[in-house]
């Protein structure tokens, strides 16, 4: 059985990446994949610094972060939309998890080997869409990671989800039924 690591680039309370991401592991779970739902809350992070990883190594929770990537042949990240880019919380995480290199593996092993998937929330029109970009950016360019071409932009997030959670709008549902379908797919075939 495929393993799928799902999160969102969000702690903030009622997040609606948060919601997707749930979203997105309840798809996952239909689709037959073992699925781990995690919080970066549970991981938490200094901002990166050079000097300080120098002095003082790499941080427990980095350690950890990376090995929850390693065991999971996909991940799915739901990542809001700060100011047209990549939320600082994401990217503190996705910057340690790349300075993490143990005994024996190559640099970047978090990213290699594994396909990741991008979803987004926002109150506004294009759904965090550029955040999704950004973060393709950074994944594929900086870590050489493999990112799926299909991905979830909700859109009026703030009115998206109903109580349970789920999605309310019929194509935006599909949207993500399309995009877990891809990343299982493609997760078994790297397996």
């Amino acid at each position: 059985m495929v393993r799928i690591l799902v999160f969102s680039g969000s702690i903030r309370s009622g997040s609606f990446n948060t919601r997707l991401a749930a979203a997105a592991a309840s798809e996952l779970g239909r689709l037959d994949a073992d699925v781990s739902l995690i919080s970066l809350a549970d991981y938490p992070l200094p901002l990166y610094d050079g000097d300080l990883e120098a002095s003082e190594g790499i941080p427990e929770p980095a350690l950890k972060l990376k090995r929850q990537f390693c065991a999971h042949q996909g991940i799915f990240i739901a990542g809001p939309e700060y100011n047209a880019g990549v939320t600082p919380l994401l990217k503190n995480a996705i910057d340690w998890v790349s300075r993490v290199k143990e005994a024996g593996e190559t640099p970047l092993a978090a990213y290699r080997g594994r396909v990741f998937a991008l979803g987004s929330a926002s109150p506004g029109g294009y759904g965090g869409f550029r955040s999704q970009m950004a973060t393709r950016q950074v994944l594929e360019i900086g870590c050489g990671a493999l990112v799926i071409p299909e991905s979830c932009a909700v859109a009026s997030a703030h009115q998206a989800f109903d109580e349970d959670g789920t999605l309310k709008d019929e194509r935006t549902r599909g949207m993500l039924k399309a995009c877990c379908e891809s990343l299982v797919a493609k997760a078994r075939s790297l397996a």
